[in-house]
């Protein structure tokens, strides 16, 4: 291995006192290969083993808490208990290699697709009309009531209580990428007028709820951390000056990281006070090391993946690269970097290793991908 690649593989404890083997994560990736009931498949335990086995964190594709948020085809389901035997066989693979594992406990709010919900039904935090994954035609999501609030936060608490029982290391908190924990933060989907107005007590809420239930169900060593975006495009979304306010509240919980999601890492503020400063190191300053930082986006190579680390982030999370190539870290920790595959080859005999129902969504350019020779 090339000396200057050694950050990427120094260890990392965490602040309940677990230490992570190296500074890679894999990234809750959406595989669209689970059973159609949400019970974990063959396709998928081979999958999370094969991307599991370098990263020192290695965390599940968003796994819906209830059935009536469900956001995508092939979704792994934690929402009842008859879930956990197969929960179990993921836990196994997941960690079979040294990688702590663990659960992106989810709820799609109104990205939910009618099709998989229970009557079709849809609720978001305020009424509101949108396309989600892979959908043609919009949809409508009603507003939720307060007793559904209230239902959903206990979700998560007991998604976080299967996962225990299953022998993960840990879960994440998915509060990102316009799903119904950020959907309550953003006013673009938030428009009520009573309590849940506010937008951090629904975010906290769930926190707590979680929290509470590791206290009660796991040891000192149960990982929790929690994904956030940090803008929204929409001009009445989620501003950095937002972030700020919300960061300062997660920081003051004992959580164990904190997962800034993020298309490329080094993306800049688009408006605002901030504008044109660089998100991750905003993010950064505003932890100012009271939690560790998970940073991702656009990592294709390896000199990408220490430009990454060297932003200040204590870990960088792989996701579309480590799709196409999973011997990733092995490659640069053999210093065999130039073999690092960093573009989809749809003639590949190997499909890039991928589940059939992902690599037909890889070639059917369902997501942006670098090409040949961009990285």
């Amino acid at each position: 291995m090339d000396m200057k690649y050694e950050p990427l593989f120094e260890s990392y404890t965490l602040p309940n006192g677990v230490e992570i083997r190296n500074r890679f994560v894999l990234a809750p990736l959406t595989h669209v290969s689970s059973n159609e009931d949400g019970t974990i498949s063959e396709d998928e335990l081979k999958h999370m083993e094969l991307r599991s086995k370098d990263v020192g964190i290695s965390v599940s594709a968003a796994s819906n808490v209830t059935d009536i948020g469900k956001g995508f085809p092939g979704q792994p389901s934690v929402a009842h208990d008859s879930d956990i035997e197969g929960l179990k066989q993921l836990a196994e693979v997941m960690k079979k290699n040294g990688a702590k594992a663990l659960v992106q406990i989810h709820h799609a709010g109104a990205q939910s697709l009618p099709n998989l919900t229970p009557e079709g039904d849809v609720v978001a935090p305020s009424p509101i009309s949108l396309k989600s994954f892979g959908q043609q035609e919009e949809h409508h999501a009603r507003e939720i009531t307060p007793d559904e609030i209230e239902e959903t936060i206990k979700a998560f608490g007991e998604a976080t209580r299967r996962v225990i029982e299953a022998g993960f290391d840990g879960v994440e908190i998915h509060g990102a990428n316009h799903y119904l924990i950020h959907q309550f933060v953003s006013r673009h989907y938030n428009r009520r007028q009573d309590e849940w107005s506010k937008p951090y007590k629904y975010p906290l809420a769930v926190v707590d709820e979680v929290l509470n239930t590791v206290r009660k169900f796991a040891d000192k060593d149960f990982i929790v951390g929690y994904r956030f975006s940090p803008e929204d495009p929409e001009e009445d979304g989620i501003k950095m000056e937002q972030t700020k306010e919300l960061l300062g509240y997660l920081s003051s919980k004992p959580l164990d990281y904190l997962h800034a999601s993020l298309m490329d890492i080094h993306s800049k503020t688009r408006e605002g006070k901030y504008e044109g400063k660089t998100r991750i190191e905003l993010i950064r300053d505003w932890i100012d090391d009271k939690i560790p930082l998970v940073g991702i986006g656009s990592i294709f190579n390896a000199d990408e993946a220490l430009d990454a680390l060297n932003t200040g982030v204590q870990f960088i999370a792989l996701g579309r690269e480590i799709l196409l190539d999973a011997e990733f870290i092995e490659k640069i920790k053999e210093g065999r970097t130039e073999d690092i595959i960093s573009y989809f080859d749809p003639t590949r005999e190997d499909n890039h290793n991928l589940p059939p129902n992902l690599w037909k969504q890889f070639d059917n350019g369902f997501y942006p991908l670098p090409e040949k020779g961009e990285h």
